[in-house]
């Protein structure tokens, strides 16, 4: 029991660290109504482990800290990101192509209020929610579902183990 909980925590740092390296390398893409966040290619791991979901909502946080974010940012940015691999979880075993879904809608309808009110972003929401959409589309339908592709021929590889006794250990 310990051990699966062990593996919980640490699958979990290192997506949440792959999240931060993403977003602090991509910095300059990362931010601002126009934006293509890299990192949210990593949305669709929930559709794999559940150790993405905490993983992905730590990541952003810590992303979006280390990169000057504002606190409203930080805050709400994380909790899109939370709810969008909360959603992709949810829809494992739907069909692929709706796993970026949750990620692009919950960014697309926060992250448009962040800019204009944490940022003093004047365009009109409907056009940043375009824009945030966009780029979500692009980072999490395009870059996640190639990513996807290449975890799934993998996956018995990659998310599951097996243990001294030969017997698979199941962390999704």
């Amino acid at each position: 029991m310990q051990r699966a909980k062990l593996f919980f925590v640490t699958n979990a740092a290192m997506i949440a660290a792959i999240y931060v390296a993403l977003t602090y390398v991509f910095q300059p893409i990362s931010f601002g109504e126009v934006q293509l966040r890299i990192s949210e290619a990593l949305t669709i791991l929930p559709v794999f482990t559940p150790t993405a979901v905490p993983g992905l909502f730590v990541g952003c946080f810590l992303g979006n800290l280390l990169s000057g974010a504002l606190l409203p940012d930080v805050i709400l940015g994380s909790l899109a990101t939370l709810l969008g691999a909360v959603g992709t979880r949810l829809l494992r075993n739907a069909k692929p192509v709706l796993a970026p879904v949750p990620p692009i809608l919950a960014n697309a309808l926060i992250v448009p209020f962040v800019l204009r009110y944490a940022y003093g972003v004047m365009l009109p929401i409907p056009l940043m929610m375009l824009s945030v959409a966009a780029g979500e589309a692009l980072s999490c339908g395009v870059l996640g579902m190639l990513l996807y592709r290449l975890l799934k021929r993998q996956e018995s590889a990659i998310f599951r183990r097996q243990d001294k006794r030969g017997q698979g250990d199941d962390f999704s």
